[in-house]
């Protein structure tokens, strides 16, 4: 069946206190959605975002990010007694600094008012939930040690997952392991009622999970024997991507790579937690980097650039014929950009994911451009742009005479509607089975509403907010309208039968 739906990630909702929540403008977001027409509201991961604010290097793959618990509906449930409002400096603008700070706060308070009387719901929430423990202490141990990265761990003990130190970290800071999984415990109590509601509206939650984990991460700190590491645990190959026309070094992402060997030998046992886990929170999972599965850039972690590294061949159809046979019904998106080879082609093929295209890729000339709207077949997910990209009026304004000229004349543009409508109308309009639209184009805003600027560190990435208001009733009928002109509006009453 047709259907649409847009990206915007939790935190660029209008929520009052500097950040957007699984809260009350979630809800109306997800109202929003459907009288829309669509069924699909994609966002980016939910872990607690890393270095730099990202959301792609998190300290846990299983964990939920604290920054978008909403404090009022603790308040409505009892657990805080009361909150001292934020004031947005920038209302258009996650600062995160700011937002860490009163929101620790905060949870630390209704850790300490309500933890007992919620104790039982945390236990039950434990035994469902293995990892929180490990990830619970790990998270204790690092603010012990002042934050810093457990590959720098003053006491090689714990560094090393001796049984000793664990024992001794678990005594020693069992008040700060009881706080970590008590936040845990909070924000799925919060997802799963959004999910809950937003199922029950027509909308299903697609989410994006990065197909590496950070170095500083509970996952690597627990897993070792998963990643290439040496007997110190400190990684021997990491990930990136080769030089190319926009990189001359090509890109170091520093995240340890997999040993596949080993994964192989234990059926995959780790990725299959990961993605049962991910299969319960999401509805629709997008593969980041889906390229790495068939062939995968591994550069010596001692390198300063990625131009020393290497392809190397990864299990492809060994590790998704065991993906199936474990969640056959999983429905799963692949994040099919980059350097598409024939092996990449023919693991996508085998495993019947539909891909990824993106509009704004499309005006190279070539007229057998893949993401070119006539090239397209229906098994794929159609965006105008991506959370990486500029947005389609920043692309516009960005472009030479000659490809504004070109994308117009593709586009059948006429002078009066924004170039953001009608990237979005032609997206729309295409035969791929799905259209996602971020709401930025939705919005016709400009780059400066961009979410990242991919390579680059600070500045506004991740930070990006809409201002209350920007979506409303008159908003969605123009969207619905769009619906119905392609076919994709979601009709709850004929699904629902």
């Amino acid at each position: 069946m047709r259907k649409s739906g847009i990206l915007l990630h939790i935190t660029s909702l209008p929520t009052k206190g500097g950040i957007g929540t699984i809260g009350k403008e979630a809800y109306d977001f997800v109202d929003f959605l459907n009288k829309s027409g669509m069924s699909v509201w994609q966002i980016l991961p939910v872990s607690p975002t890393g270095f730099g604010d990202s959301p792609y290097q998190s300290v846990s793959t299983y964990a939920g990010n604290p920054l978008l618990i909403d404090l009022e509906l603790l308040k409505e449930e009892g657990l805080i007694d009361s909150i001292d409002p934020m004031e947005d400096e920038e209302p258009d603008r996650v600062d995160y600094g700011r937002v860490v700070e009163h929101k620790t706060q905060v949870l630390k308070e209704a850790f300490k008012v309500s933890y007992k009387k919620c104790e039982k719901e945390v236990q039950k929430f434990i035994h469902k939930n293995a990892w929180v423990k490990d990830y619970a202490l790990f998270s204790a141990v690092k603010e012990h040690f002042g934050m810093i990265s457990w590959m720098s761990w003053p006491d090689e003990d714990i560094r090393m997952r001796r049984r000793d130190a664990l024992n001794h970290y678990k005594n020693l800071l069992k008040e700060s392991v009881n706080y970590y999984i008590f936040v845990q415990y909070l924000f799925f109590k919060q997802w799963f009622a959004l999910k809950n509601y937003a199922n029950k509206k027509g909308v299903r939650l697609f989410g994006d999970m990065p197909i590496y984990v950070a170095e500083d991460s509970a996952d690597v700190w627990t897993n070792p024997k998963v990643f290439q590491l040496d007997k110190n645990r400190r990684p021997t190959f990491i990930a990136g991507v080769p030089p190319d026309y926009f990189s001359m070094d090509g890109q170091r992402w520093g995240n340890p790579l997999y040993d596949w060997e080993y994964l192989k030998e234990t059926n995959f046992r780790w990725w299959i937690k990961r993605l049962k886990a991910m299969n319960q929170i999401y509805d629709i999972l997008r593969v980041d980097h889906f390229i790495g599965f068939a062939n995968y850039y591994s550069i010596p972690a001692d390198e300063e650039t990625a131009k020393n590294g290497k392809w190397k061949i990864a299990p492809g159809k060994a590790f998704f014929k065991a993906v199936k046979q474990e969640l056959p019904n999983m429905d799963i998106v692949a994040e099919d950009l980059g350097a598409v080879n024939k092996r990449v082609q023919d693991l996508l093929k085998y495993c019947g994911y539909p891909g990824m295209k993106v509009l704004s890729f499309a005006f190279s000339g070539d007229p057998h451009d893949p993401h070119l709207p006539q090239n397209y077949e229906e098994n794929f997910v159609v965006y105008t742009g991506t959370h990486d990209n500029t947005t389609a009026e920043g692309w516009y304004q960005a472009a030479s005479e000659g490809q504004r000229a070109l994308a117009d004349k593709l586009l059948r543009r006429q002078p009066w509607q924004s170039f953001s409508y009608t990237m979005c109308r032609e997206a729309m309009m295409s035969k791929a089975d799905t259209c996602v639209l971020p709401m930025q184009d939705i919005l016709s805003l400009p780059d400066t509403a961009r979410m990242n600027i991919p390579s680059t560190i600070g500045g506004l990435n991740w930070r990006w907010r809409l201002l209350p208001g920007q979506f409303n009733d008159t908003l969605a009928d123009k969207i619905l309208s769009l619906n119905i002109m392609a076919g994709r509006a979601f009709n709850e009453t004929k699904e629902q039968k």
